[in-house]
C-alpha cells in the first residue's frame, strides 16, 4: 500500500519509533516501553526483521488489550498501511484518513521502516493546509512555502502576518491575482461590447447580467469549497464526480430558472425575455458547477495545489463563460 508523491515529508517523520522483532511477547513490548523516558512518545508499534524491513504493525489500543504472553508477530497487521518518505504531506494525511488510522509508519524504497508520522504530526498539516487554502481561496501569494522542521512556526507566522504586515507587504501578497482578474475583467468588458447593438437594441438585458453573474460565481464557489480538499481525499472516479456534479448543477439551475420565469415575465411582460434570461441562468449554474470541479482536479494533475483553481481565477473564467452563454441565449430567443 506503499504510495509514492513528489513532495518529501521528511520533516514530519518521528525517527524513534516504538520497534518490536519477530518472536517478541507483549509483555516484553511492554517492559521496554516503561524504560522510555517522557519525551520519546510513541503513537504505533513497529515489527521489523533483523534488516529494519518492516513487518506489521499495532496501534496502541490494540497493544493494550493484548495478554503478556501473545506474540507481536501473531497479533500485528501485516497488510496496514504505510507511506514513503517522498509521499506529499497532504496526501499523507489522507492516506491515514482513508485507512481510519491515527499514526502511519513510513518506508524508504527498499520497505525498511525509517519512522513514524504520528497524530501531532497529522495535525500540524491539516493546519497548514487549513491555512494556506485559505490564503490561496482569497487569492493571495505567500513569499516562502515553510517545509522545514519549524514549519509549523513558521506558518503560524505568516498567517498573523497576512493581516499585520505592512501596507506595501500585504499589497505585494494580494495583488498579483487582482492583476489576473483585472486582466480578466479586461476580457469581460470586450464580450459585452461586442454585444453592444443587442444591448442598445433590448435594454433590459443589461438588468440582468449582474444577477446572472453572481449566481453563477456563487454555484461556483461552493462546488469549489467542496473540491479542492476533496478530491484528494475522494477515491471516486472523475466522470463520477463530473456526473455528479453535471447533475446538481442541474438541479439547482432548474430550480433558479423556474423561479426567475415567472418573476422577469410579470416584470416586463416579455415571455421570450424571461425565457432567454431563466435558460441562460440554468445552463450557466451547469456550466459554473462543472468548473468548479474541473479547474480544481486539472491543477491537481497538474501537480499543483487545487487551491491555486479557486477564488480569483475561476472567478474570471465563470464570469466571462457566464456572459457568453447569457447573450447567446438572448440572441437566440430575442433576435
Amino acid at each position: 500500500m506503499t504510495r509514492h508523491a513528489p513532495e518529501a515529508s521528511f520533516h514530519r517523520i518521528h525517527p524513534h519509533p516504538l520497534v518490536a522483532r519477530p518472536g517478541d511477547t507483549v509483555g516484553q513490548v511492554r517492559a521496554r516501553l516503561r524504560q522510555r523516558t517522557a519525551d520519546q512518545a510513541w503513537s504505533l508499534l513497529c515489527v521489523v526483521d533483523g534488516a529494519g524491513h518492516l513487518l506489521g504493525t499495532l496501534a496502541p489500543q490494540q497493544l493494550a488489550a493484548l495478554d503478556d504472553a501473545t506474540g507481536v508477530d501473531d497479533a500485528m497487521q501485516r497488510d496496514g498501511p504505510r507511506v514513503a518518505a517522498g509521499m506529499d504531506q497532504e496526501e499523507m494525511v489522507s492516506w491515514a484518513l482513508h485507512h481510519g488510522v491515527a499514526a502511519l509508519p513510513v518506508v524508504d524504497d527498499g520497505g525498511r521502516l525509517m519512522g513514524v508520522v504520528g497524530p501531532a504530526q497529522m495535525m500540524r498539516v491539516l493546519r497548514r493546509e487549513h491555512v494556506e487554502d485559505l490564503h490561496r481561496l482569497a487569492g493571495i501569494t505567500r513569499e516562502a512555502e515553510p517545509h522545514a522542521a519549524g514549519a509549523a512556526d513558521t506558518n503560524a507566522r505568516a498567517a498573523v502576518e497576512a493581516l499585520e504586515a505592512p501596507p506595501l507587504r500585504r499589497a505585494r501578497h494580494r495583488l498579483p491575482w487582482l492583476l489576473v482578474g483585472l486582466a480578466g475583467s479586461v476580457v469581460a468588458t470586450f464580450v459585452v461590447a461586442r454585444f453592444e447593438q443587442t444591448l442598445a437594441e433590448r435594454p433590459a438585458l443589461a438588468f440582468f447580467v449582474p444577477g446572472l453573474v453572481y449566481l453563477a460565481d456563487a454555484i461556483g464557489t461552493q462546488t469549489e469549497a467542496v473540491a479542492v480538499r476533496g478530491l484528494s481525499l475522494s477515491r471516486s472516479p472523475l466522470a463520477r464526480l463530473a456526473g455528479g456534479e453535471f447533475r446538481t448543477g442541474l438541479l439547482i439551475g432548474v430550480v433558479l430558472a423556474l423561479l426567475a420565469l415567472p418573476l422577469v415575465w410579470l416584470a416586463f411582460g416579455d415571455v421570450r425575455l424571461a425565457l432567454a434570461v431563466s435558460g441562460a441562468l440554468a445552463a450557466a449554474s451547469m456550466v459554473a458547477s462543472l468548473l468548479g470541479l474541473m479547474l480544481p482536479w486539472a491543477l491537481q494533475r497538474l501537480k499543483l495545489d487545487p487551491a491555486y483553481g479557486s477564488g480569483p481565477l475561476a472567478t474570471i473564467v465563470q464570469d466571462v463563460l457566464s456572459l457568453l452563454i447569457y447573450f447567446a441565449f438572448a440572441t437566440a430567443l430575442l433576435f
